[in-house]
């Protein structure tokens, strides 16, 4: 397998969907599943945990790709309100932030299972900071699932509340919102 240095990040595109739709399915299936039930896993899918096209759309969506133009991982930044959830999800909101008040959104970040624990969530979360703090934003939130809080905690995120979001199956998904404040360096 390839190294970190052979994977580039460029922003995600309309044509990139159908590989971005599977990716998320192998990684929420192959990486989740420790953290969330069977039952739990397929209410989520394309829902709560899902891909938002508004971020590609916004082009504020990467994927992390190898040589070959493999996609491996993906992950966006959102200057909307929506903290969470795929296209499906209901009650998005589509209202643009104000960076001097409101906090940015962490969206979506997935990593294939094959390409797990080499960095690549954390080279995609880096990213994602980086290009909200060029906007202009200070502080950035997120909705974490219970399979991402290590991650985020370790690169300076803080716990500030637990949510369940309800999904279509009747089952409940744990949410983790989580924030942090940028630095102009952030890595």
């Amino acid at each position: 397998m390839p190294n970190l240095e052979s994977i580039s990040i460029r922003t995600a595109t309309s044509a990139d969907i159908p590989a971005l739709h599977a990716l998320i399915e192998a990684s929420v299936r192959g990486l989740q599943a420790n953290d969330y039930t069977p039952a739990q896993i397929e209410g989520a899918l394309g829902h709560a945990l899902g891909l938002d096209s508004q971020l590609i759309a916004d082009q504020t969506y990467f994927v992390a790709e190898t040589h070959g133009r493999i996609i491996i991982a993906c992950g966006g930044w959102s200057f909307r309100s929506t903290l969470c959830g795929g296209d499906h999800l209901p009650g998005r909101q589509l209202t643009a932030l104000d960076p001097a008040h409101d906090a940015a959104k962490i969206r979506a970040i997935y990593v294939h299972p094959h390409w797990s624990r080499r960095g690549l969530g954390t080279m995609i979360l880096a990213h994602c900071e980086q290009q909200a703090y060029a906007a202009g934003f200070h502080t950035v939130e997120m909705g974490s699932t219970l399979t991402g809080v290590p991650l985020y905690t370790l690169r300076g995120y803080r716990e500030c509340n637990r949510s369940t979001i309800a999904l279509p199956n009747s089952e409940g998904l744990i949410i983790v919102h989580m924030n942090k404040r940028l630095q102009a360096a952030s890595k």
